[in-house]
């Protein structure tokens, strides 16, 4: 019994411990994933809460498999993972019988989970932990009080830190779809071997007051003009996996014209300022970026705002008395959180390829990187394409 005891602790506990350090790598990433469950719930009202909430969550998911290795407090700690492990399981099994969120996020970008493997692993969690309160007695400390007091408040300062690091640098291991290295047309698209959706063309016509569905290929044997149409639409027969790692990052000029290929395929480098929103008139990172903008200008190398808040952003642009250094794109909000882990973050790309990101705090290591590019012709900006 020691041993099976021993051997589910160490389980659960570098089990718990991994989970909130690859989250913690992204803690933006749950925060979003919360939005989505609590617009799903019509919890909207929390959306400005869930960062919180999920940096907190973060902490004592590591702290909590901290003190489960350590044996430190079992009756207290056999009930927080006992309460959060339901609530985990609840969530889980929300998401794969209802079928409303696609992945929960347990382990972040990193590794996706679908619903159903979360739910799952969950339910194996589930047990562990039941059968850890069980003998939560017979659990002792692996050290002195002094000791396991120590090793949990540097886990908790590290959760801590190691978040906030994130928040403000991007993340360490950069596990989204726009990560260095990645062609943004190549993510555009399905990948090789999936399969589409399958769908049938429904008709749906009115008779006598009852409305009857039935596909293109199979009208009713009596079909004549007592029957009314009302719609027709494409019916999901089968759901397929056909879809491309980047969604939704469709280019938008001022006019609503689609310029995404035009952008993306224009020839040399270019720089991509992710801008989901515009609250300061003279933030911090203006001095660095106005460096960077005066370089890549020397250099014919085109600066491409892109922006959910475009009206704001155009009026920021004007008082900055940038306006003409740089070229106003509109984009979903939702592909720009994606591509975008911290407001702003200026990509270097070359043709289609993500070669450089930096977040607002690291503008000044754009600098050489921008100073290092060679002189382009004007003619490869994506406005001359």
């Amino acid at each position: 019994m020691k041993i099976l005891i021993t051997v589910c602790r160490f389980l659960v506990g570098i089990l718990f411990i991994f989970s909130g350090l690859v989250k913690a790598n992204d803690p933006l990433g749950l925060s979003y994933k919360m939005q989505e469950f609590f617009e799903v719930w019509n919890f909207s009202f929390l959306d400005h809460f869930t960062l919180a909430f999920s940096v907190l969550m973060i902490v004592f998911e590591i702290v909590a498999g901290v003190a489960i290795l350590l044996g430190w407090r079992m009756k207290l700690f056999s009930w927080l993972l006992l309460l959060l492990i339901v609530f985990f399981t609840f969530l889980t099994g929300y998401a794969f019988l209802s079928g409303k969120v696609r992945e929960c996020g347990c382990f972040g970008n990193c590794i996706p989970l679908t619903a159903g493997q979360s739910f799952v692993k969950d339910l194996i969690l589930l047990v562990l932990i039941v059968f850890l309160f069980g003998v939560r007695d017979r659990i002792k400390p692996a050290m002195g009080t002094i000791g396991s007091a120590a090793f949990l408040v540097l886990a908790t300062l590290f959760s801590f830190a190691f978040q906030g690091y994130v928040l403000i640098h991007l993340p360490v291991v950069d596990c989204l779809p726009y990560k260095v290295g990645a062609n943004i047309s190549e993510k555009m698209k399905a990948p090789p071997g999936s399969i589409p959706d399958s769908t049938v063309i429904t008709m749906v016509y009115e008779k006598n007051g009852k409305q009857m569905e039935f596909s293109a290929s199979q009208f009713p044997s009596d079909f004549d003009d007592t029957y009314h149409f009302v719609k027709r639409y494409d019916k999901l027969i089968r759901k397929g996996n056909a879809e491309p790692e980047i969604k939704d990052f469709i280019l938008t000029t001022e006019a609503g014209t689609d310029t995404t290929q035009a952008v993306l395929e224009a020839r040399g480098f270019k720089l991509f300022m992710f801008m989901k929103e515009v609250e300061e008139q003279s933030p911090d990172w203006n001095k660095a970026f106005n460096i960077v903008l005066t370089m890549a200008k020397s250099k014919h190398v085109p600066v491409v705002f892109i922006t959910g808040d475009y009206d704001r952003l155009v009026a920021w642009v004007g008082k900055q008395g940038i306006a003409g250094d740089v070229t106003l794109l509109k984009c979903d909000a939702t592909a720009i959180k994606t591509a975008a882990r911290a407001i702003p973050t200026l990509y270097l790309i070359k043709g289609e390829v993500i070669l450089k990101k930096w977040s607002y705090a690291d503008f000044e290591r754009a600098l050489p990187e921008v100073a290092a590019l060679p002189e382009q012709k004007s003619s490869d900006s994506p406005s001359n394409q």
